[in-house]
């Protein structure tokens, strides 16, 4: 049973950016609305009303009027959004250039360094003209292999201020999943850092770049931002960053006005069955989606400094950069997050005045199996919100943070994906905080769970359906004829309809409970069982550190299969098993409890950070798994291969 975390004060509640745009939406339509509820419906009910009233509100900096909001909120897809409007995305983001903070950058044991908003808008301007003078024109893709550091973000603005489209990956990507994302979409320009920092140690980057640039034959040119101590004596075909930006000063932005659809990003599907798919986001839908979720569901001001943990090869990157189009300051870090202990980032948040936190599940899971005690070590009274996603946060991390970090603060589980490079659930500073739960499904999307028969189901286990058009839908997939491989990832279930492959609940309040990715669900003697109900019970027992489901193939039927990553020095003993078992059947049902508990040395994650049930469930079956490049630790697949147990 979901239990009340946290209930904001009036005052708070009428002071949010979310309570003043329900006033305006008020005064506006006529309307009376006291509750989100009443506004989400009618954000659903009123799309192009809504839409309209989200680009007055976020002030969306343009040069050419949109004619029309959307054509056909029934279309999906292929829905035209803000037909005609001419906009700029870096624009936008680049709206303040004041002496306000905007960048912060921390690597690890590297002291903080900052630039102002007017700081950052010159060098982005001296890298754009270097970009155009390089023949990069609208349209033409520019790639990053970096890390998350203050570079990253002036070379996107840069790209984008011309109307070239970004794409990029972390640099512990291996050369092949690198390849199998840049070699589709063909960049013009390569940005790439010597080096990374990671647990202590350097980790050079160009012997990498040598190897791909063997199978790049598009690159005209890689730009090295100077960060490990590595010369570029033996990569001679690198620039280094102060090279190749013009020294010229006091210039202008010459912003590239394009449609609304046009592309921006490109971003890639976790690559595990197979080539990863590009995915192409519009310059419009991106803004005006962050916008909406950064200054009304997230509450971001001026005076806030967000940070998330995050690698430039995760969506997060791209949402949280954006928040410099509301003037924030945004907090930069590369480096693992436990580095050099397991309160790394908690101090991080204390020594730079976090306001907005954005994290993993697993981190916070982490964080309490390690025994972090931020509130005793550190002063979070500036700290107001927590953010957490990459996968469903079980109600004892809900408990966790109340009690160890903070009991005043807005925790906000958020949901949604590398495919809308947004959510469709996350925070509501109006509203409670349940465990368990993510507070609200966005404005403007209209997300519900479908049973099997294909209906809109409320306080029932079903598929992650969004029934209408939203503009953060990509525009399309790249070099994907005819959209055979968009339409198959999205509407081949319920055609005209968005279908997720997350297996939710909309519960009676509107939140929303995830119960793990629909296509990785049990279904035991017919009955679906969504992972996240499991793991929440496996992450309450102590000796484990962290744990994989999948279903087996048995008997003409499926069974449920555990593997467990114990801590150090413990054994999977009969009794520990027994123990796991009883949790598991107590909390949840008899059909819940797994078959098969096997221990494990390692789980398999992709890059983003997200376990790879599917892969797994190929390995035990004997089934290749056809790129294990997109995991950040292949060898762990070892693990699971010819284990005698599962033949009994």
């Amino acid at each position: 049973m979901s239990k009340l975390c946290w209930q904001p004060s009036q005052e708070r509640v009428e002071q949010s950016n979310m309570f003043q745009f329900m006033q305006q939406v008020n005064q506006t339509y006529g309307k009376d609305f006291q509750t989100y509820d009443e506004l989400y419906q009618w954000s659903i009910d009123e799309i192009p009303e809504f839409w309209k009233t989200i680009w007055q509100d976020m002030d969306i900096i343009h040069s050419v009027p949109y004619e029309q909001v959307v054509d056909d909120v029934e279309k999906m897809p292929g829905a035209k959004w803000f037909q005609g409007a001419k906009l700029n995305f870096a624009e936008n983001l680049l709206r303040y250039r004041d002496d306000k903070i905007a960048l912060s950058f921390q690597g690890e044991d590297q002291e903080t360094k900052s630039i102002t908003y007017a700081q950052l808008y010159a060098k982005v301007a001296g890298l754009a003209k270097a970009l155009r003078d390089s023949g990069v024109t609208a349209g033409d893709r520019v790639a990053g292999f970096v890390p998350n550091m203050m570079e990253t973000v002036v070379a996107m603005l840069a790209t984008t201020s011309i109307g070239a489209v970004w794409s990029s990956c972390s640099p512990d990507f291996g050369i092949k999943g690198v390849l199998d994302r840049f070699s589709q979409i063909k960049p013009k320009v390569l940005f790439t850092a010597n080096g990374y920092l990671y647990n202590g140690k350097s980790h050079s980057s160009l012997d990498k770049i040598q190897e791909i640039l063997k199978e790049l034959p598009s690159i005209e040119k890689v730009v090295v931002i100077p960060y490990i101590d590595l010369s570029l004596d033996n990569f001679p075909q690198g620039i280094w960053w102060d090279d190749f930006v013009s020294d010229k000063e006091n210039l202008e932005i010459e912003f590239e006005q394009v449609s609304f659809d046009h592309p921006l990003y490109i971003m890639y599907s976790s690559g595990t069955t197979g080539v990863p798919k590009c995915i192409v986001h519009s310059v419009g839908g991106t803004l005006i989606q962050h916008l909406k979720e950064l200054k009304l569901h997230t509450n971001l001001n001026r005076d806030d400094t967000i940070f998330y943990f995050t690698t430039c090869g995760w969506m997060m990157w791209n949402w949280l950069v954006s928040s410099l189009a509301v003037g924030a300051r945004v907090m930069l870090y590369d480096g693992s997050p436990f580095y050099p202990s397991r309160g790394s980032m908690w101090r991080l948040v204390h020594d730079e005045q976090v306001t907005v936190f954005g994290t993993s599940a697993k981190f916070l899971a982490e964080c309490e199996k390690a025994g972090v005690n931020p509130k005793r070590c550190f002063d979070q009274s500036q700290l107001k919100t927590i953010l957490s996603t990459g996968s469903a946060l079980s109600e004892e991390s809900f408990e966790y943070v109340y009690r160890d970090v903070k009991e005043d603060l807005q925790l906000s589980s958020i949901s949604g994906g590398t495919d809308i490079v947004s959510c469709f659930a996350l925070g509501n500073p109006m509203g409670p905080v349940y465990s368990g739960e993510l507070q609200v499904r966005g404005l403007g999307m209209k997300v519900e769970a479908w049973n099997d028969d294909g209906q809109p189901v409320v306080r029932e286990k079903g598929e992650l359906v969004c029934a209408a058009a939203a503009p953060c839908m990509p525009i399309y997939f790249w070099d994907d004829e005819q959209d055979k491989k968009y339409l198959a990832a999205y509407f081949e279930t319920y055609p005209g309809k968005w279908n997720h492959s997350d297996f939710i609940e909309v519960t009676e309040r509107g939140s929303v409970v995830i119960y793990g990715r629909s296509d990785a669900t049990l279904n035991p003697g017919g009955v679906r069982i969504g992972t996240a109900e499991i793991y929440r019970q496996v992450d309450t027992v102590p000796e484990i550190l962290d744990s994989l489901l999948v279903a087996q193939d048995w008997q003409d039927d499926v069974r449920i299969v555990l593997f467990v990553k114990l801590r150090e020095g413990i054994e999977l003993t009969e009794q520990l098993i027994k123990q796991i078992q009883v949790t598991i059947r107590k909390e949840t049902s008899p059909r819940h409890v797994p078959a098969k508990v096997l221990s494990v040395e390692d789980i398999p994650y992709t890059i983003s950070g997200k376990k790879v049930e599917l892969a797994v469930r190929n390995v035990i079956h004997g089934q290749a798994v056809k790129n294990k490049d997109a995991l950040a630790n292949p060898q762990s697949l070892d693990f699971f291969k010819d284990r005698e147990e599962l033949l009994s």
